[in-house]
């Protein structure tokens, strides 16, 4: 089971309640706190610099899953008898064409309850999971045919930090291209083309690999997910790891740009599978086998990702920047500022 992660006090103006683009400012145009790896000395810059921070060969690896709308409201019934004519509906982690795990908002569900979304898409609950909130959810629609309905009646997950409604491009990436995440692979929101044309222009290799977010938070904190019990599903082509091990053995980096492209590579590192489920948790004791360095957004306290950073640079630097990212302002969470750590 995963430890404490690290904890410290975050004010609650620091938590970006609105993407950069409603603050005036460029979704590349960020802020960037670099972080040295070996010696925890701390730099502040814009994101839209990140080039002049990496070496040409170096090879920067993102996760080009897209962001679904993963939040829907259907009518509750049983044995055809109406019981809540709207609840809310939390899509956690696909499982097939047609079976989704999910977060149902009403209380209690039970096996065979039927949810009716729109008069051309229903689910029926089907089974839970043990010791979890979450449910599974046999939908009437598979395949694109059920994306192309998530996507009509769907919206984006969002958490109290976020006070209004956003609309969907604002959880995406510029190069998020396959759908599936639940929440925005956020690390890679800051990116643009222009500072990825920057980046090539300089030498430096961009790729990408697929990692399907699931939901982080069950809303109840008597649900602790640990890393271990979020499975999540990815997949890395054979062409992309030939590329990742000529970058290493050519004495060039690997950047992962976050969390879930660290998790990724490392499970194709210790099990040898380049696609499938991965559960894997880093904490500081983790041997890092591919990734050299992490771009990464600001991570609340406790969290799970804290862990993993500590991977990369010890406890006591990593809480000793995020002081100094508190004291300067910088903003937490989806919409926030950026961390490089090298």
């Amino acid at each position: 089971m995963a430890k404490k992660a690290l904890d410290f006090y975050l004010p609650d103006e620091l938590n970006a309640s609105h993407p950069p683009e409603k603050r005036g400012i460029r979704r590349d145009h960020v802020r960037m706190m670099v972080l040295d790896r070996s010696t925890g000395e701390v730099r502040h810059d814009q994101f839209f610099h990140l080039a002049d921070y990496l070496q040409p060969g170096d090879l920067v690896i993102a996760n080009n899953s897209r962001t679904i709308p993963a939040v829907l409201h259907g009518e509750w019934s049983r044995n055809n008898l109406t019981i809540v004519p709207k609840v809310e509906v939390r899509l956690a982690r696909r499982r097939c064409e047609e079976l989704w795990d999910a977060l149902i908002l009403a209380n209690p569900v039970k096996t065979g309850d039927r949810l009716d979304f729109s008069p051309e898409l229903s689910a029926i609950l089907i089974g839970e999971k043990e010791n979890s909130p979450l449910k599974t959810i046999q939908f009437t629609k598979k395949g694109t045919e059920l994306f192309n309905s998530i996507y009509d009646l769907g919206e984006p997950i969002r958490y109290e930090y976020i006070e209004q409604p956003w609309d969907l491009d604002y959880y995406q990436t510029v190069f998020a291209s396959h759908p599936g995440s639940v929440e925005m692979p956020s690390a890679g929101r800051a990116f643009s083309w222009e500072l990825i044309f920057k980046m090539k222009r300089k030498g430096i290799q961009l790729d990408f690999i697929q990692l399907h977010t699931g939901l982080s938070y069950l809303l109840d904190d008597r649900w602790h997910q640990s890393p271990e019990e979020n499975e999540e599903d990815y997949q890395i082509s054979k062409r992309i790891m030939e590329r990742i091990l000529q970058t290493k053995a050519s004495g060039k980096r690997v950047i992962a740009v976050g969390t879930t492209v660290v998790r990724a590579l490392e499970t194709a590192a210790k099990n040898g599978a380049l696609s499938g489920v991965t559960n894997l948790y880093i904490d500081p004791h983790y041997p890092l086998q591919i990734a050299d360095g992490i771009i990464t957004g600001l991570h609340e306290p406790q969290a799970s990702h804290l862990d993993m950073l500590s991977a990369f640079v010890s406890e006591h630097h990593l809480l000793q920047a995020y002081d100094y990212a508190i004291k300067a302002g910088y903003l937490w969470h989806e919409f926030g500022d950026m961390n490089l750590i090298l």
